[in-house]
Parts: structure tokens; sequence; C-alpha cells
């Protein structure tokens, strides 16, 4: 992704801020919530120094707060995204620091975090291999990376129907909710080209990481994949 396409991904995301948690819940069926609190788990937060790259409006990083990580960060790169995190956070007193930042340039010193999570982020990466790097770059030696984003669809009737769902039929619905055509328009388009499961797990032993472990879910159209630090 170039220099100019990667701010284009930034502006379009802060054009949908005010109905990104609406559109989410409605693509999922209400299950992005429930796939939030096990990426949660998985990154084993009680206590931990927690990053959340790419947090959005921050329902994941609040998620760590509520499973009893002692510091979250939330990053972003789009101030319109962390804004509505702030006021989120705001209203239920969890202790976030928001921090405005690129997903490729986080600005946290080597071995910082416990843990490093980020939800539906990857596909949206304009280097796949430098954001992985990076979140491999900031976890201490036996930290968690915990990534979860959508994945190549099965095949069979399942998969068959899910494509013509995902390409097909939610552009303009979600388009017609969010009042923002265009920005629903680029999401089959992040799916091309991403690595399924499997090869995802491949490219984060390729950063380093070791026990990389993958769990699927939405009917095998998210992946959740686990990762840690070598001791």
């Amino acid at each position: 992704m170039s220099a100019k396409r990667a701010h284009h991904v930034r502006k379009m995301f802060g054009r949908i801020v005010p109905r990104y948690d609406l559109l989410n819940r409605l693509m999922s069926l209400g299950m992005d919530r429930r796939w939030r609190r096990l990426a949660t788990a998985a990154a084993e937060p009680q206590g931990a120094l927690a990053l959340d790259v790419g947090t959005g409006t921050g329902d994941l990083a609040l998620e760590l707060c509520r499973q009893g990580a002692s510091v979250v960060v939330g990053a972003d790169f789009s101030r319109q995204m962390l804004d509505a995190a702030w006021r989120k956070a705001s209203a239920t007193s969890s202790p976030v620091a928001w921090v405005l930042a690129d997903a490729l340039r986080l600005p946290f010193p080597d071995g910082a975090f416990d843990c490093v999570t980020s939800a539906f982020l990857l596909r949206n990466l304009a280097d796949l291999r430098t954001g992985l790097a990076e979140m491999a770059r900031l976890l201490r030696p036996g930290g968690r990376l915990v990534c979860l984003d959508i994945t190549q669809p099965p095949t069979g009737p399942f998969g068959a129907l899910y494509r013509l769902y995902f390409n097909r039929l939610l552009p303009p619905l979600a388009g017609a909710v969010s009042g923002d055509a265009a920005a629903y328009r680029y999401l089959p388009g992040s799916l091309k080209g991403f690595p399924d499961a499997s090869r995802l797990a491949g490219r984060l032993a390729d950063v380093g990481l070791v026990e990389v472990r993958v769990r699927l879910l939405g009917g095998r159209t998210v992946a959740l994949h686990r990762a840690l630090k070598p001791a």
C-alpha cells in the first residue's frame, strides 16, 4: 500500500467513526464482542502491561481492562477513532492511555509490554511483515501476541454463501447504514491477497514468534492467532 493509499485509509476510518460500533455489531451478527473477549483471554492480561494496536474505538483495550490488565495503552493512527475511544472510556472510568501512532512505527521501547493485541487491523496494514515485526519487538521475553481478524472463508457451500454476503451484499448494506458507501466498498478488497489463517501463522513464526496457535471462529471466517516471544 502506498503512502497515498495509507492516507486514504486513515481518512476513511475517520469518516465512519459515528456508525463504526453499530456496523461491527451488525456485520458480525453481534459476535464481535464475544470474539474480543476470547482474544483478551488468550492474551492473559491479568496484572499485565498491555498494548492494543489499531485500537479503533477502544473495545479491545477496554476488555483488557475488564480482564485485569494493570496498564493498558490503546494506539491508533486515526485521531477521530481515538477521540471516540476516549469518550467511551470516560463513561466507564477505565484507565486507558490513548496514543496517536502508526502501527508500523510504534513509539515504545523494545520489550515494553507483557501482551500486545489487535482486532481487525492486520488486513489494513501497509506492510504486514513490518507491522507484525513491530508488535513482536514490543513484547518482553515470554510475552503474548494476539491477533483477531477476518480470514479467507472455507471452501464448500457455506464459504460460497459467505463470499456472496461479504463481497456483494455487505458493502451496499453497510454503506447505507453508515452513510459512506465508499468506505464499505473497501472492505472486500482488504481481504484480497491477505494470507489465510495457516499462512498468517507462518508469518508470525517468520518474525521470531513461537508456539503459534490458531482458533477459527464465526464459521471459520474469523481467525484468532496467539504466539509467544521466546523467553
